[in-house]
């Protein structure tokens, strides 16, 4: 252990387990530690560092922006929230956006905005408002958030919870179909789950459900804040069964992998429901945050990474499914967002994380005993394939030690 993570440890809650390494610097889809090794990063920070580490561009904006104006408060306007707003909405399709800083924080302001919506627009009785979900989601670690989580882990010791909340399986219409009752305001769904084990759902799965939200007068609002901006080649993982949802929410690489930026957007019927004093937040939409996020959005279309997440996503997916080794038994996923599912009574996904960081490589397993594989856009084939090298021969050392007889 080193000073760092000795004092990190030792200061910090645990409520992480880091694996053991200590990261001092980065560019592009390297990390280094302070031992001067050198890694691929193929997490991309939970999709945050999507542009790379310290894309100059958005390195720029945030300089430029702190020696110009950092934080006022929203009792009045700036310069720069307006135009990020714009943009955001012109690219989703939506009417409005309210800004925040964390994914939770836009999750959490979905739910306000859902609810009231109900109440005020739709009829539903004061306090009565349900919002589906399905099971296996991850939406934040709230605690209104892990109440209505099917992870126990995430549950325990943290109620009681709010309620209102209905979870139904994923990937199931008919599922969804049979929980709306007139009480419903809301179906919040990750287009792609993420943290689940980078679920897949069917193609069509979630253009019925957006139909049936609208024949019910339900709203769809589509959790991406790992799956949007380019993660799936396309703008929006909604956007594969062509669908424009009720409300959207955006984080994560929002922000360039600098600043914690997040959005919740929707249409205006929607937006419409807040007032001046209903809700708030204190840095969200800060003339810093609205600079990078601005900046980002840009240079996702600027420098074509969406069609490159699409391209490479393809490449790797490829590449991923044609290891031949009997651990693996399932490779799902959409761009670069790939999951690779082990054999739970073989091997822990975590034990091949932590020999992939001995060869050079982090990533990080999840649920279904799942490695993740979402390394930021600007990765090069050359780099996947060499990512790929080393998981092949972190398998088949693993394969041969599990096949040789015990002494």
């Amino acid at each position: 252990m080193t000073e760092f993570s000795a004092l990190e440890s030792k200061y910090g809650a645990g409520n992480y387990k880091p694996l053991p390494v200590t990261l001092v610097r980065g560019k592009g889809v390297y990390l280094w530690d302070d031992q001067g090794h050198r890694y691929l990063d193929m997490m991309g920070a939970y999709s945050a560092a999507s542009f790379g580490h310290c894309h100059p561009g958005l390195v720029e904006a945030l300089t430029k922006q702190a020696h110009q104006l950092d934080t006022v408060s929203r009792a009045y306007f700036t310069d720069r929230l307006g135009p990020f707003l714009a943009r955001a909405c012109e690219l989703t399709q939506m009417d409005m956006a309210l800004p925040a800083t964390g994914g939770a924080e836009a999750v959490e302001t979905a739910i306000k905005a859902a609810r009231k919506w109900a109440y005020k627009v739709k009829g539903v009785l004061a306090d009565r408002a349900e919002i589906i979900v399905a099971e296996d989601n991850f939406h934040g670690r709230t605690t209104t958030i892990v109440g209505f989580s099917s992870v126990a882990q995430y549950r325990d010791g943290f109620g009681p919870f709010s309620h209102g909340f209905k979870i139904i399986k994923f990937n199931d219409v008919h599922a969804l179909e049979a929980a709306i009752t007139p009480d419903t305001a809301a179906f919040l769904i990750e287009p792609i789950q993420g943290e689940g084990g980078i679920n897949v759902p069917s193609p069509g799965y979630l253009s019925e459900a957006a139909r049936i939200c609208r024949t019910r007068n339900v709203l769809l609002i589509c959790d991406e804040v790992q799956t949007g901006l380019g993660r799936t080649g396309r703008l929006l993982a909604c956007h594969h069964d062509q669908v424009v949802p009720d409300g959207l929410i955006l984080g994560k690489a929002l922000g360039g992998g600098l600043l914690p930026v997040s959005l919740f957007l929707a249409r205006r019927e929607v937006m419409q429901v807040f007032s001046p004093g209903d809700h708030g937040s204190t840095f969200g939409g800060n003339p810093l945050a609205a600079a990078v996020g601005l900046a980002a959005l840009d240079t996702l279309i600027k420098e074509q990474l969406i069609e490159r997440s699409a391209i490479l996503g393809t490449v790797l997916l490829k590449k991923l499914s044609a290891i031949d080794n009997p651990l693996i038994t399932k490779v799902r996923g959409k761009g670069l967002f790939i999951g690779v599912e082990l054999d739970q009574k073989a091997i822990r996904a975590a034990t091949v994380v932590e020999n992939l960081l001995r060869e050079g490589v982090l990533t990080k397993d999840t649920h279904r005993n799942t490695i993740r594989f979402a390394p930021p856009f600007v990765i090069e084939e050359a780099q996947i394939d060499w990512a790929i090298d080393k998981l092949e021969k972190v398998l088949a050392k693993m394969t041969r030690t599990l096949a040789a007889p015990r002494r």
